[in-house]
């Protein structure tokens, strides 16, 4: 009985800590914070080149994902059908789709594959994406006209992404 008693109390305490160092780990994974100011950067868009200077007064959504990524795979066709049909129209609203670690021509390759009309960006160092966080995709951050984080998530959720859809309505 002790034996049994001192293998769960093992088998509790390795499951503790494992739990509390992939905490600790998943927060070290953010670069950016809400409430930092969004770090300077410049993205290749569709449109042509777009910095952080060119995004000021203007509400931005970006959206980090992966070609390969199942969560971001379920994730962009709503962020198309909720997000980018409904306010790609709105003159302060900006949304880059940024592909980690993408070429040009593999999202666009991606793109007409799938059917998505989404402003997809390449970042095929992870130059952009490493300003923001270190790992794990989908993320999505929310930049109000002033330049500042006011959301940010990783993975996805149905939840969680309607969630970011009410903060997004509230900046705009």
């Amino acid at each position: 009985m002790k034996s049994k008693l001192r293998t769960l109390l093992l088998f509790i305490a390795v499951i503790s800590t494992a739990s509390l160092v992939a905490w600790v780990g998943a927060d070290e994974a953010d670069v950016v914070k809400v409430g930092d100011v969004a770090p300077d950067f410049t993205v290749i868009t569709p449109d042509g080149h777009v910095s952080t200077a060119d995004l000021k007064g203007k509400v931005v959504l970006i959206n980090f994902f992966a070609t390969w990524c199942g969560p971001c795979i379920k994730e962009l066709p709503v962020l198309e059908k909720e997000v980018w049909k409904p306010f790609k129209d709105n003159k302060d609203f900006v949304l880059l789709v940024i592909g980690r670690e993408h070429t040009p021509e593999e999202l666009q390759k991606f793109a007409k594959e799938k059917g998505f009309e989404l402003p997809f960006c390449p970042d095929e160092g992870r130059k952009i994406f490493s300003q923001f966080a270190k790992q794990s995709i989908p993320r999505n951050y929310i930049i109000n006209k002033g330049g500042k984080i006011v959301y940010a998530s990783k993975g996805y959720s149905h939840e969680e992404f309607e969630h970011m859809i009410d903060v997004l309505k509230r900046q705009l």
